[in-house]
């Protein structure tokens, strides 16, 4: 028995070991390869966005008057869209942080909730004739509500009574006189609740459209001051150098940028990223479906595995 539960415990960890390296190279991908890209792109055309409106849009008077001291219209412009911009994705991060923190507080409950109905249920049923129909009910409610993170809590909490595995062991073990599984039953309920609630999306997904409009603004107002540098370069400067440099910093800033955006984007996203607590529920039930395989596996072999 002893190593039949060291092989199952080492099957589910070898899988929630595979889940968290997908899940980090997937969250890289997805971060890493866009700031990358976006970083690459203000490098090879900030000059020529700049020469394009030096050229075309703007004369050096009129980009050198919004630039002046006395005026100071572009470093303005450029000022308060990143004060808005600061200010939004920072209160977006810390509202998705914070859910991210009560999604793990509810998990934790409700974990240790049904733990406690799984003990209460070998204690009390075992040996009854639908003691195995309860075991499968459980694995049920883990496999097709707690570990689904990609279903909307809407959708799950919406699902007809009589789908519910919960509500299938309320009536299979407190029909008459209610058993004591009936108050653990409703604790993991309420823990259930608790852990839709937390997982249900608060911030909108317009709200990180906004935040990628503004985050363009931002960025659109450097080329106005590089073609102000070209305005101002004396006949001794070289521009390539000066532009060159230019086109670094700006390429700093565009991946940063991006590299922002898509952390917050990440932490909106209810499961699928590094960011998010896919690995973590998966180590955390590694323990409890363990337990119903190897009770499972008792039951087959005509006997029931007593902790």
């Amino acid at each position: 028995r002893a190593a039949s539960e060291e092989v199952i415990t080492r099957a589910f960890k070898s899988s929630t070991s595979s889940l968290a390296a997908r899940l980090n190279i997937g969250t890289l991908v997805r971060v890493v390869l866009p700031s990358a890209v976006a970083a690459l792109i203000g490098y090879a055309y900030f000059d020529n966005i700049s020469l394009f409106l030096y050229q075309n849009w703007l004369s050096a008077g009129e980009i050198q008057f919004l630039s002046s001291d006395e005026v100071q219209f572009i470093p303005s412009f450029l000022q308060v869209l990143g004060l808005l911009f600061s200010i939004l994705a920072g209160n977006a991060y810390s509202v998705l942080y914070q859910q991210q923190e009560s999604i793990y507080f509810a998990l934790f409950q409700e974990v240790s909730e049904a733990k406690s109905l799984l003990e209460q249920t070998a204690l009390i049923c075992q040996g009854r004739p639908f003691y195995p129909a309860v075991l499968k009910q459980i694995k049920l409610y883990i496999r097709n509500d707690l570990r689904r993170l990609d279903i909307p809590p809407v959708e799950l909490i919406a699902q007809s009574p009589r789908n519910d595995p919960l509500e299938k062991i309320m009536f299979m073990t407190s029909v008459g006189v209610p058993s004591v599984i009936y108050e653990t039953v409703k604790n993991l309920r309420q823990a259930r609740g608790h852990r839709l609630g937390a997982c249900q999306r608060k911030f909108p997904r317009l709200g990180i459209w906004l935040l990628y409009i503004l985050a363009v603004l931002e960025l659109a107002a450097f080329p106005l001051l590089g073609a102000g540098t070209m305005a101002g370069l004396g006949v001794k400067m070289d521009p390539s150098r000066v532009f060159g440099l230019q086109s670094l910093l700006f390429a700093g800033l565009t991946g940063a940028t991006v590299l922002v955006l898509r952390i917050i984007e990440e932490l909106w996203q209810s499961s699928g990223g590094t960011f998010n607590v896919d690995a973590t529920l998966a180590r955390m039930v590694v323990g409890l479906e363990a337990e119903l395989d190897e009770r499972a596996q008792g039951l087959v072999r005509g006997f029931v595995v007593l902790r």
